[in-house]
């Protein structure tokens, strides 16, 4: 008989997996040194995940915030402002810049022919477009909420992919901020 997964340990995997990528990359990522960081072996990743990528899959997963929630109830563009900056600057600084980091690096492989995290970067990015997008339609100034959504996005995700290879915050934060706040009225 099997024995049976220990959820526990497997919560603190999936957390020590995302950690491990946003230190040491995801484009030489391999099973059996980051194993050896995490303490136990490349078998066992198996036993929990099954591939390689279905670990890092479901490490991502866990990071996820409940976007629905976050734009939820917004009724002035001033609010959506403010709700669009207090998680841009809670994603960009502490321990939520590790998984937006690794998310990152995910979307990129995501971009190479027959990549395996196709399904999951698809996924991440239909779900904030979702979410914001419907946080949006409460807005009358907002005519095209799936298309505005989809600029705030995209462009908030270049803005933080030039913050973290270029390490200008002050420059950032700004053009962030700008994009917020002439896209949202």
């Amino acid at each position: 008989m099997a024995r049976p997964l220990d959820h526990a340990k497997r919560a603190e995997l999936l957390a020590a997996v995302v950690r491990y990528i946003a230190d040491h990359g995801l484009a030489d990522l391999s099973l059996r040194p980051l194993a050896a960081e995490l303490g136990t072996s490349s078998r066992m990743l198996i036993y929990y995940f099954t591939t390689k990528e279905e670990l890092l899959v479901q490490a991502l997963a866990t990071q996820r915030p409940d976007m629905a929630v976050l734009f939820a109830d917004i009724a002035e563009p001033a609010a959506l402002r403010d709700r669009l900056w207090d998680f841009w600057t809670a994603n960009t600084s502490g321990a939520a810049s590790t998984s937006v980091k690794v998310m990152l690096q995910v979307l990129g492989a995501a971009c190479a022919p027959r990549s395996p995290y196709v399904d999951y970067a698809e996924s991440a990015i239909a779900v904030f477009v979702a979410a914001l997008a419907e946080g949006l339609r409460g807005l009358r100034s907002v005519d095209d909420p799936d298309v505005v959504a989809t600029l705030l996005i995209s462009g908030l995700r270049g803005i933080l992919q030039d913050r973290l290879i270029t390490g200008d915050v002050d420059r950032t934060d700004r053009a962030a901020r700008r994009l917020i706040d002439q896209t949202v009225r």
